[in-house]
């Protein structure tokens, strides 16, 4: 969780408006203001950010955010554990329904942002986003956005699998004894992984997935997290592993002997998976103003091109973006064809089942 806090010195009137808002929303907010000695009243000092990205990444793209308005700032700033850190958060929001703290959920994937949407409890947007924005990037009633994008990849030790013909080509080759005790794989609990399994069973269907979960359980390593699985991989301790490309990247820039895959590229093939980072508001947010302003400052190809940039190298969505990352192909990538919404559909029964197979791994 982070608080950005705006300690500007108080207008001689006690009634208060924030003097910056998007376009949109300013016409509506100053029609209400009263102009009262002179003086333009603000009403709201804090935005509060629930972030599940890690502190590393959010943290100095928030702090650009404190610097681009007229305020003084401080940061406070509560990041939790790597494998259940947007379930917690997610938990938390949803224990305060009732008198939301929150004002914007910066969720570092997507499935639980859906969740959210579901019950209610996360308010619309009108999102600066151009109107060919991929349908699975933006919610259908436009409660949240996505944008910069990690994608779901294998990667491969190269000095166990010396030869690119030797480097598994799906993700379903996770189930191939060939490659008993020699594959990786995180928990399907949390995090992406849980996403990809959501996604998984929306194309295969209920029933297929589940067996397919319980034959990697007996046939793969599973790790309590992607950054796990990928540094299993680099240590040699397996073959190869599923994992994201921000994992795997640290690994490659680390100068580890690995090589990222991008799965199931064959027309036969599903595509490769994508998760983004997603934004939301909370319904009912205390400090709605400053809220819908972070949002826009926040989803723009600039805010994707520093994450590109960065060390997790995460792909933008924007076509307006500069930067490529460097985690991309030469060629070009064909991405699964992904219905969020009906994935995260009866997520509840689905992770009871799940965890029966994956409680004591």
């Amino acid at each position: 969780m982070m608080l950005i806090r705006f300690n500007s010195n108080p207008c001689p009137t006690e009634s208060r408006v924030a003097t910056q808002t998007s376009v949109g929303f300013c016409l509506g907010v100053l029609a209400s203001v009263v102009m009262i000695g002179g003086c333009v009243p603000r009403t709201e000092e804090d935005v509060v950010v629930y972030s599940a990205l890690d502190e590393e990444f959010a943290y100095p793209i928030l702090e650009a955010f404190e610097r681009s308005v007229d305020y003084e700032t401080s940061v406070v700033s509560k990041f939790d554990v790597e494998s259940t850190k947007t379930v917690g958060l997610v938990n938390q929001i949803l224990a305060e329904q009732n008198t939301p703290r929150c004002d914007v959920f910066w969720n570092n994937e997507i499935l639980h942002t859906v969740r959210l949407q579901k019950q209610g409890l996360l308010a619309r947007h009108d999102w600066p986003v151009p109107t060919d924005w991929p349908r699975d990037m933006i919610s259908s009633d436009s409660t949240w956005c996505g944008f910069a994008a990690r994608a779901r990849v294998l990667l491969v030790n190269t000095k166990l699998l010396e030869s690119a013909d030797q480097y598994p080509q799906s993700v379903e080759e996770l189930l191939d004894p060939k490659w008993k005790d020699n594959c990786a794989m995180a928990r399907p609990l949390f995090g992406t992984t849980a996403t990809h399994w959501a996604v998984l069973r929306d194309r295969i269907g209920h029933d297929v997935a589940l067996e397919q979960l319980q034959a990697i359980a007996d046939n793969s390593l599973i790790l309590s997290g992607n950054k796990q699985v990928a540094q299993a991989v680099s240590a040699g301790r397996v073959a190869w592993g599923l994992t994201d490309t921000d994992d795997a990247m640290i690994e490659k820039e680390l100068g580890y002997p690995v090589e990222i895959v991008f799965p199931d590229q064959q027309p036969d093939q599903p595509g490769t998976l994508r998760i983004p980072n997603t934004l939301a508001i909370l319904k009912n947010a205390p400090h709605p103003v400053a809220a819908h302003r972070l949002a826009n400052y926040l989803m723009t190809p600039q805010t994707e091109d520093r994450l590109a940039m960065g060390p997790s190298s995460q792909m933008p969505i924007s076509k307006e973006s500069k930067f490529p990352p460097a985690v991309l192909p030469d060629k070009p990538i064909r991405w699964m064809r992904v219905d969020f919404e009906t994935a995260a559909e009866n997520w509840d029964t689905w992770a009871a089942e799940v965890a029966q197979i994956y409680s004591q791994k």
